[in-house]
């Protein structure tokens, strides 16, 4: 008699999905599961710290909580601890989401003959916010993720080519979802005071996304902005939100985390305009591709890899000053119809499920 496969899954605050991109991917991987009656027992690993209510049970999945935060200073411990338990009851698959714990990877290997998979997410030492030590024991954690996981994932084809020059390694890639975003049932209206028709700009308030080249382009065009963030959480968002809130034509608003405010927030989009820089496969560029929505993006090989080259592109202010002023509705209704059918075809949810677990179901 086969024993059913018992899966680990590793590296996230938990779920339901409230923080993040690999929270919206753990869910989603937990709802294919439930849907399919997939026969692998799944336990979820949650932080204790960071969910207030601690169930045993989320839809298929069960749920084991490690005391500690799953970001920042604490995450490294979170995820080898997380680790070692899973080794330690059993569980014969292992998906590993980050790389904060792979430092513990070469012990888990001489102790566990679980099979290791392991996505990388971004290029994360390279971020602007990375510095010194920090920076450093990043990079050693993305060296030891590829060099003792069984298998690593890449969300990004920009990022497998970094792995292959680096470490001499072959990625598999596998991207995310957003058809969640346009799935969501519910009625939700968006915050009030806003256009009828606007570009839209959406992320966390770091250099990196380059907030201040968003806004430094914007006072000079016709064309209202709302640009959603965490504007409080850092000195960069505080100042630019003192410098440009008073600006007619643009609306710095908070974080939406309601479903039914973020659809209808973005139903009546014109523009996304996404100024991530770093990253790989970034979450709320797929989800705003199902909207049909024409994307302006910075050109990093990132994005122009997500978008397979159909958006349009800026570097700087000036571009992205003169790339909405030249952009017709003829342009705006082809390129958002490409954006649509490249979601469709590349970013839903059932197709990367499916994936994942035939990956990770590999003996």
């Amino acid at each position: 008699m086969t024993s059913h496969p018992k899966i680990a899954l590793l590296g996230t605050v938990g779920v339901p999905g409230r923080y993040g991109g690999f929270e919206t991917l753990a869910e989603n991987l937990v709802h294919y599961h439930a849907r399919t009656s997939h026969s692998a027992i799944l336990t979820v690993w949650c932080s204790g710290k960071d969910n207030t209510e601690h169930p045993d049970q989320f839809e298929s999945a069960d749920l084991r909580y490690v005391n500690l935060r799953a970001n920042g200073a604490q995450s490294i411990l979170y995820d080898a601890i997380s680790l070692w338990q899973a080794v330690r009851s059993g569980h014969d698959q292992i998906l590993l989401l980050g790389v904060s714990g792979a430092l513990a990877l070469p012990l888990i290997r001489l102790v566990s003959r679980a099979r290791i998979v392991t996505n990388i997410d971004g290029i994360e030492w390279k971020r602007e916010k990375w510095k010194g030590v920090a920076r450093a024991v990043l990079r050693a954690s993305e060296w030891a993720a590829v060099r003792f996981s069984h298998q690593v994932i890449a969300d990004n084809q920009a990022i497998a080519d970094h792995v292959r020059d680096a470490y001499d390694s072959e990625c598999r890639i596998i991207a995310y979802g957003g058809d969640h975003a346009v799935a969501f049932a519910g009625e939700g209206s968006a915050p009030e005071g806003l256009p009828d028709s606007y570009a839209l700009a959406l992320c966390r308030i770091e250099p990196e996304n380059n907030v201040h080249t968003i806004l430094e382009a914007w006072p000079q065009l016709s064309l209202p902005l709302v640009f959603v963030g965490n504007w409080a959480n850092s000195v960069y968002g505080q100042e630019l939100k003192t410098q440009y809130a008073d600006r007619d034509n643009m609306y710095l608003l908070d974080p939406v985390y309601d479903p039914g405010a973020l659809r209808a927030l973005r139903c009546r989009a014109a523009l996304y305009v996404h100024g991530h820089s770093a990253g790989g496969t970034n979450p709320s560029l797929v989800e705003m591709m199902h909207f049909g929505v024409p994307v302006l993006a910075h050109g990093c090989t990132f994005n122009r890899y997500s978008t397979e080259e159909k958006a349009r592109y800026f570097e700087n202010a000036a571009d992205l000053a003169r790339e909405v002023e030249a952009m017709t509705p003829e342009d705006a209704a082809r390129i958002g119809a490409d954006m649509l059918e490249i979601a469709q075809r590349r970013y839903t949810w059932d197709e990367i499920a499916h994936t994942y677990f035939t990956l990770v179901g590999q003996g």
